[in-house]
């Protein structure tokens, strides 16, 4: 962790002036999200302040709240990226089908027909993506997924589902990458958008469970080959 900062795999941090200024939490968040910071990697508040190009207040500000969203975990050597385990996994999906499943089904009856025009366009763009750019078929997919959360109207299940988001994103790999999966996943996409379309709860929060089931299998076997 000491040789983060003259690291040649790993970018400068951006200079004031430059861009707009990432804060210390979203650069640190985005380095576990991407892979950039590893699995059970020390974060050592020097060596981050100076790669961060910050003083270390933000950064002791900025783990705390990381610790707090579960990206980062304590042991007796100090904070450490938190490591990832088929276990977390099966953890992670099995609260991910809950979640979504419920709001699959509260969006099939409290949906607008604007709501059916943005879930329609979603799926279409998702569909439409390059298939050999996983980053693109992950954000693609996600904006999906939130035109669904959005017709449910519900905000704490929106919140859950946003701080699941930060979870999965430690493993950065699309399981829309994995063979015929892009386009299993755009048939179930048509799928859960029909029954929500006809007002039918039980059946979209089945194709939602049988969705994200699907992804959780994949994400299983994507962990299994690394």
């Amino acid at each position: 962790m000491a040789q983060l900062p003259v690291s040649p795999s790993r970018p400068s941090p951006r200079r004031p002036g430059a861009s707009r200024k990432v804060s210390a939490y979203e650069r640190l968040k985005q380095a576990i999200m991407s892979g950039e910071l590893s699995p059970g990697e020390p974060l050592i508040e020097l060596a981050l302040a100076e790669w961060c190009n910050v003083s270390r207040t933000p950064i002791r500000e900025a783990l705390t709240r990381l610790e707090q969203d579960g990206l980062v975990q304590r042991n007796e050597r100090g904070l450490l990226v938190r490591e990832s385990s088929p276990e977390e996994i099966l953890d992670i999906y099995d609260t991910r089908i809950a979640l979504e499943s419920k709001a699959a089904a509260v969006a099939a009856e409290r949906r607008t027909s604007i709501d059916l025009v943005a879930m329609r366009r979603a799926a279409e763009h998702a569909q439409r993506a390059d298939a050999t750019d996983p980053q693109t078929l992950a954000e693609t997919n996600r904006e999906f997924h939130r035109t669904v959360w959005r017709a449910s109207r519900n905000e704490s299940l929106i919140d859950l589902l946003e701080r699941l988001n930060l979870h999965l994103g430690r493993y950065p790999a699309t399981t829309l990458a994995y063979p015929g999966r892009h386009d299993a996943s755009h048939v179930e996409h048509q799928d859960l958008v029909e029954a929500i379309a006809a007002r039918d709860p039980e059946t979209a929060s089945a194709v939602a469970t049988r969705h994200f089931t699907a992804a959780r299998d994949i994400r299983l076997r994507l962990w299994e080959s690394e």
